[in-house]
């Protein structure tokens, strides 16, 4: 193995985000909400030894919202499941800091971190979509810049809590009738711009301390936030070269505010097409293709840009302009469409199919996929990739059966989990250390 380690995770996404991703012959129609498929979906990435399991999630959805989005598990649940079923497989929830607390997320993961001994980590989102806010009894959603902000704030409040007890603190003597040390439970007496928490967490730190934390940092202030933050980071990157601009900004950003680069790992995600000939690949490809209409492929583009109805518009006039539409959505994901579609001249009908199933680079073969995830690890262009469903259903199982033994032939992947390893082991995390116990430690270095 090198010094850098290739971390490998699974998006568990039912049928995923395309309209027509359900009616492809071999999906599990259902799969948003069948135990089964996410039980053998986990299976297989904890046999292949992946790092973790991926849940995304959103809390809104409209009649043109994708099937998956539709009908699917809330994550922290699904993956308490999945956490009985697993041993060493992480276990990463999405979840909002715009539409929930402090004290509620830290006190749900922390118990999800026992429960799989050690195997959590919180995929941190601030939840895109305009209309969340009518589900959360409020008028308006938060502007994309106000809601990083209130994301700050909400991560150091977690943090906080996740530290209220020391790690020590519960002697449980039954013949003293000591079940802990006082001063070794601490309030956190949190006043600050957008939240007001006393503390203490009514449960205690984990073997890996905190969970794992996730982001997913593509605009500029994701970027920043990602760089102060995030332990991994789920990103889009299309080609190499983009995304080694991309690993090298985030490394750079993330030294700048004194973190070790080597504790932030870049993971985009890919749906790769794998068959045993080139041929062969290409015509699961085709297959995805023909099961796209215009219709599916219009509303799938208009959902980043706030369902924005782009059948309304000439479908072979240039994209048109949307002014403002789509800033407070996803930023990242409407720039980029807006920049590729100026950049090539590109037709609103060019536009929305192309954005509707992406040509992946990871097409191909075993070998000519395993050379490229080599290639993009060893070139600085990744820290390992996390495996979506989008282009075939059957990308992980073949991922995880013909190109995940190439890798570790070549010594690029683990081949064993280390034993009793936590979600932070396996991905070579340090332990956060407890802050208290940090300053107790200090003292007691400068009282010597």
């Amino acid at each position: 193995m090198t010094e850098r380690r290739l971390k490998l995770g699974a998006m568990l996404h039912g049928v995923g985000t395309g309209w027509d991703n359900w009616k492809h012959p071999d999906a599990v129609a259902d799969a948003g909400t069948n135990l089964e498929f996410y039980l053998e979906q986990a299976r297989q990435a904890e046999e292949a030894k992946f790092d973790f399991a991926f849940v995304a999630d959103s809390v809104y959805i409209t009649p043109d919202s994708t099937p998956h989005y539709l009908n699917r598990f809330e994550p922290l649940t699904i993956l308490s499941a999945l956490a009985m079923a697993t041993k060493h497989l992480g276990l990463v929830a999405t979840i909002t800091v715009s539409y929930t607390q402090p004290y509620t997320v830290a006190r749900q993961l922390a118990s999800l971190d026992h429960i799989s001994k050690g195997r959590a980590g919180w995929n941190v989102v601030t939840s895109f979509l305009e209309g969340t806010a009518a589900n959360y009894s409020q008028e308006e959603h938060y502007p994309h810049d106000l809601r990083y902000q209130i994301a700050d704030e909400f991560l150091e409040v977690t943090k906080g809590l996740w530290d209220s007890w020391e790690d020590d603190a519960f002697l449980r003597d039954k013949q003293a009738g000591a079940f802990y040390e006082r001063d070794k439970l601490h309030a956190l007496n949190h006043k600050g711009d957008f939240f007001s928490v006393k503390g203490p967490l009514n449960i205690s730190r984990s073997k890996q301390g905190q969970p794992v934390i996730f982001q997913a940092g593509m605009s500029e202030t994701g970027r920043d936030y990602a760089a102060r933050h995030a332990e991994g980071i789920f990103c889009g990157v299309g080609s190499i070269d983009n995304a080694k601009a991309y690993f090298k900004d985030i490394k750079q950003r993330t030294a700048a505010y004194g973190r070790d680069p080597n504790h932030i790992s870049v993971m985009p995600g890919i749906n790769p097409i794998i068959a045993p000939t080139e041929e062969e690949a290409e015509e699961k490809y085709q297959q995805r293709l023909s099961l796209i209409t215009l219709e599916s492929a219009l509303i799938s583009l208009g959902r980043p840009f706030n369902y924005y109805d782009f059948s309304k518009h000439d479908l072979d006039a240039p994209f048109p302009d949307l002014g403002d539409i789509g800033k407070e959505s996803i930023r990242s994901t409407t720039e980029k469409v807006v920049e590729m579609a100026q950049k090539r001249k590109m037709t609103l009908r060019e536009v929305a199919l192309e954005s509707a199933i992406p040509r992946t680079p990871f097409i191909g073969t075993p070998e000519k996929v395993a050379d490229l995830v080599q290639q993009w690890f060893e070139e600085e262009a990744a820290d390992g990739f996390i495996i979506g469903p989008e282009a075939s259903p059957s990308s992980l199982h073949d991922f995880t059966a013909h190109v995940v033994p190439i890798l570790q032939e070549r010594g690029v992947f683990r081949s064993e989990y280390a034993p009793d390893a936590t979600l932070r082991d396996n991905m070579g995390l340090p332990i956060p250390q407890n802050r208290y116990t940090e300053k107790r430690a200090s003292k007691a270095e400068i009282g010597r």
